[in-house]
């Protein structure tokens, strides 16, 4: 095992504390037989001196607001003092308990079946093993600041090991955490991925590409380096010494999941030659690396301290995901990867999105946020009509408030300078943190391992979490006015957003697509399994005022046969107002139902140039986005 010496920030109480019970906590990963998709797991713990051994499992994960019980995917537990058998005894869904009688050195060991390829759980065949250490790793409570070391073991020499762990000394493959919530943060790739080690101002950076798609490694690397580049001159550096893009390619995945050191892409393996495509995925490398600055070291109070048992709930995700969201579609555009009128049509899509979910005007962003573990990752079929994506309406709100900003201030200010204000204030570079530099917010020294690869114990950085009290100050002085009204409205209420009030003073505004003739019945089609299923019925609508539910399979209108794509054209041979005969099947009792057809709604909105915008308008859009209006 690793000889473990502490030079903690703690105090010299808890230092001597520490030197005198911490044990030392070690992982064996192993994946002797990869087809079965079950990764064996060894913990050694040394140096332990109470008569209970308890290990707790995560259930959720940094980044992915969901209780997802990673423990259920658990078996075969056994512990042991030497070759000794120990009792234990399960107390909760995630905590297990071993009666040591005193032994020091225990071995606990188990297997996780992992077969689901996404950014936040675990994956095992016979090409490749990930895993996220929470989904994975038991931690000691009360120990959570000791370090942790993994030592992966794979089933065949030519797999190799990727992670943003630092190497122990001396110890093959084995690599250590300063903490628990270091080891969550940090995922690990094993496998015969394709490598390209690339340099950003003066950094190291790593491309690691698990599967086979149409993915272009040059040219990707080139605008990632664009993406970096843009997005570090935004805070003054980048804070780290050297950075991964985990990236898996799948039939049809989509997701990305941050981390301080790296981040998990997962994106559809052909996905890469389409232009629109390629952009999508662009913006996803946007997004997530923008979030080692937004959410990884801006964060808010709530999950200043994880709690890894259960919910951690705040009010700010509408901040930490959707003005994330919001810079990933501005920060390609400044990076030169589309021009002004590609970075309005994404826009736009955005504006779409929002104008036609019902559910904004039910649900405020802050609940929105709040409620992220129960609503936004488990949809049903009201969810359009009750509910509002935080990323989403936080985008749009954060629109608003860099519109806002600009305009009060000449483009002397923007949102960039909240940005920048908030990692000054909350993000770990204030003066009282000496292990950064404070003019590039970079770590002056490795945080992990001593000179002669020793571990060292936790060195934190002077992150604090913000309130949400905190993080509007922080929009007011930088717009330098009370903000209390537009939080009131378009925060924490369900006000509709006035684009155009914001957008005028660049000489633009919305317009609304209102050419759509056909009437309106309010549901969602689609097929499933051969049948015309009903997959939306909006509340208020037609279709729910006569009987119609989500779920229903649509058989014919006006006595015809129709499916999905026959249903507008048939439509058109009606007006609003007119009532027609809706038959389907309800719950397998065949239904006709009396609908009475209502105006068509507009389903798209565009942003586009005021007419005969003034000298000033033009002006205040050239300084906005670096182009003129004339170019839009």
């Amino acid at each position: 095992m690793t000889d473990v010496t502490y030079e903690d920030t703690s105090s010299a109480a808890d230092r001597a504390i520490g030197q005198l019970t911490a044990p030392t906590i070690h992982y064996s990963v192993a994946m002797p037989n990869p087809e079965s998709h079950l990764f064996e797991v060894t913990l050694h713990v040394q140096g332990w001196s109470e008569p209970v051994l308890d290990l707790k499992m995560p259930v959720w994960t940094p980044g992915s607001y969901l209780v997802r019980e990673y423990a259920r995917h658990l078996q075969d537990f056994r512990s042991l003092g030497g070759d000794r058998a120990l009792l234990w005894r399960k107390i909760s869904k995630n905590h297990w308990q071993i009666e040591t009688n005193s032994v020091s050195d225990v071995t606990v060991c188990y297997r996780i079946f992992a077969n689901e390829l996404t950014v936040r759980t675990n994956h095992l065949d016979s090409t490749h093993g990930y895993f996220n250490p929470a989904a994975l790793c038991f931690f000691l409570p009360g120990f959570e600041r000791n370090c942790y070391t993994v030592t992966v073991v794979p089933p065949q020499p030519e797999w190799r090991t990727v992670t943003t762990l630092p190497p122990v000394s001396g110890e093959d493959f084995t690599f250590a955490a300063a903490d628990f919530d270091t080891l969550v943060d940090s995922p690990f790739e094993i496998g015969c991925h394709e490598s390209y080690d690339f340099e950003v101002m003066g950094k190291p950076h790593q491309l690691v590409v698990w599967g086979q798609g149409n993915l272009e490694p040059e040219r990707a690397i080139q605008d990632i380096k664009k993406v970096i580049e843009v997005e570090a001159e935004m805070f003054g550096g980048l804070p780290y010494d050297r950075y991964v893009f985990l990236l898996h390619l799948s039939g049809s995945g989509f997701g990305g999941l941050e981390h301080k050191d790296s981040c998990t892409l997962n994106y559809s393996r052909f996905g890469f030659r389409n232009k629109d495509k390629y952009e999508r995925f662009i913006q996803l490398v946007a997004h997530e690396f923008f979030h080692l600055w937004n959410v990884k070291r801006i964060r808010p109070k709530a999950l200043e301290i994880f709690d890894y048992e259960q919910e951690n709930y705040t009010p700010s995700l509408w901040f930490s995901e959707g003005t994330t969201s919001y810079y990933d579609l501005l920060i390609p555009f400044r990076a030169g990867l589309y021009g002004v009128k590609g970075y309005f049509q994404n826009l736009a899509k955005e504006i779409t999105r929002l104008q036609t979910t019902p559910g904004r005007n039910v649900q405020p962003a802050s609940e929105s946020s709040w409620d992220a573990w129960i609503k936004l990752y488990r949809r049903d079929a009201n969810s359009d009509n009750s509910q509002i994506s935080y990323y989403l309406k936080g985008e749009l709100v954060s629109f608003l408030l860099d519109l806002l900003i600009r305009a009060k201030h000449g483009n002397a200010r923007s949102l960039d300078d909240v940005m920048r204000l908030m990692w000054q204030q909350f993000g770990g570079c204030s003066p009282e943190n000496e292990d950064f530099d404070q003019k590039s917010g970079t770590e002056a020294k490795p945080a992990y391992l001593t000179s002669n690869g020793k571990l060292n114990a936790r060195s934190r950085t002077a992150e604090i979490g913000f309130t949400p009290e905190e993080l509007q100050s922080a929009i007011e002085s930088v717009a330098g006015m009370d903000l209390s009204d537009f939080f009131a409205r378009y925060v924490d209420g369900t006000e509709e957003l006035p684009y155009n009030e914001y957008l005028e003073p660049f000489g633009l505004q919305i317009w609304v697509d209102e050419s759509e003739q056909t009437p309106r019945i309010g549901w969602t089609l689609g097929a499933e399994n051969g049948r015309q299923m009903v997959k939306f019925v909006e509340a208020g609508s037609p279709a729910q005022l006569a009987g119609i539910d989500a779920g229903d399979e649509l058989l014919a209108i006006a006595g015809f046969r129709v499916n999905a794509e026959q249903v507008a054209e048939r439509l058109k041979d009606y007006q609003p107002g007119d009532t027609v005969e809706v038959t389907v099947f309800h719950q397998d009792e065949l239904r006709t139902c009396s609908v009475t057809l209502a105006q068509p709604r507009p389903g798209r909105y565009s942003i586009v140039p005021v007419d005969r915008p003034s000298t000033i308008q033009k002006q205040n859009f050239t300084g906005w986005l670096g182009v003129p209006l004339s170019n839009l």
